[in-house]
């Protein structure tokens, strides 16, 4: 059986990674690398996913100057909106080929921008292939789960889910979105200014929660607040004196009228383990019956996305044509 080949676009912290899980993995292997910094355009795969299969496998600056491997499936890995993933979907979707891609509006999209996500659906559905979004936050911890452990429940009224984890996996730029390095003057300011990202993915946990268990969200809000050190720390180049900002602590609540109907609440920040605090994933299902499941440590964000990209690639595969879900699908496993 030849293996599956895969292209990935975007060669950083979570493109590489995924780059070097779908190198150990039976069956696959990535054929083809698109990456838009200077710095690694032409240069082997292999120095930024370490695995030396991937060695002639060199990164290519756009999608026209990829070899012509013919992959069967691309894996999109460059940013976090729908609207700026679009051009990257779109274009892969223009050779018929199926998309998994690790944009966090992506995991729920349509209520993001639905009209570049019905052209999407489109494009997919001609091309009788499916893109679909995934992560592990959104697509996994505070919203997948939610709802596979709502199936033990003959009713639910409420949702809490608490996601306390460690930033420092994941690069530079996320790093900043949630305000790392930021003293917490200019961290409020970014947020009344509305230039501070911080998590990307709480509206389309909320709605997907919310449409898979008819909770009947009509209103969500978003708060953000640092999370301020006391000690030193430092992760990616990015150093935090005692007294600046080391993360973001965040919370979306949905609200059907004004009952509080889910809530998630996600405070992130490098080396949280500095200040004695633990990580862990919570879930708290109010309905009949009350049930609280707690995951210690937290499932790493990093690992999880990559292991999320990978082994929904079958599903992917096998799916559907069209913009899909992660409701749309069989539930995701680990593959071999």
């Amino acid at each position: 059986m030849k293996p599956l080949k895969i292209t990935v676009w975007g060669v950083g912290a979570m493109g590489s990674g995924i780059a070097r899980e779908i190198g150990q993995k039976e069956g696959m292997e990535v054929v083809g690398a698109i990456d838009a910094d200077p710095r690694k355009i032409g240069r082997p795969l292999s120095d930024f996913s370490g695995c030396p299969q991937q060695k002639n496998v060199l990164i290519s600056s756009s999608i026209e100057d990829l070899p012509n491997s013919e992959p069967d499936l691309f894996v999109v890995a460059t940013a976090s909106r729908v609207k700026d993933v679009f051009q990257q979907v779109m274009a892969v979707l223009d050779r018929g080929v199926p998309v998994i891609t690790t944009a966090e509006e992506m995991v729920y999209p349509w209520k993001a921008e639905p009209d570049l996500c019905a052209r999407i659906d489109k494009a997919a559905r001609e091309k009788n292939v499916a893109v679909l979004g995934t992560g592990i936050n959104p697509g996994f911890v505070m919203d997948l789960l939610p709802i596979v452990l709502s199936a033990a429940c003959t009713n639910v009224k409420r949702i809490r889910a608490t996601r306390v984890n460690d930033l420092s996996p994941f690069g530079p730029t996320v790093l900043r979105e949630q305000g790392v390095g930021l003293t917490a003057e200019e961290f409020a300011r970014k947020v009344a200014e509305g230039s501070l990202e911080g998590h990307v993915g709480f509206l389309q946990s909320i709605a997907m929660i919310s449409d898979a268990l008819g909770l009947g969200v009509d209103r969500i809000e978003q708060f953000r607040e640092p999370i301020v050190s006391s000690v030193r720390r430092e992760e990616k180049g990015i150093v935090v004196n005692p007294g600046q900002v080391a993360g973001c602590r965040q919370t979306g609540i949905g609200y059907r009228k004004d009952e509080p109907v889910v809530e998630l609440i996600h405070p992130q920040q490098i080396h949280p383990h500095l200040e004695g605090i633990a990580t862990g994933d919570t879930i708290e299902i109010f309905g009949t019956p009350d049930f609280r499941l707690e995951i210690r440590p937290e499932i790493p964000g990093g690992t999880g996305t990559i292991a999320l990209a990978v082994n929904t690639v079958p599903l992917v595969l096998n799916a559907r044509p069209g913009l899909l879900t992660l409701l749309d699908l069989p539930i995701p496993h680990a593959i071999r």
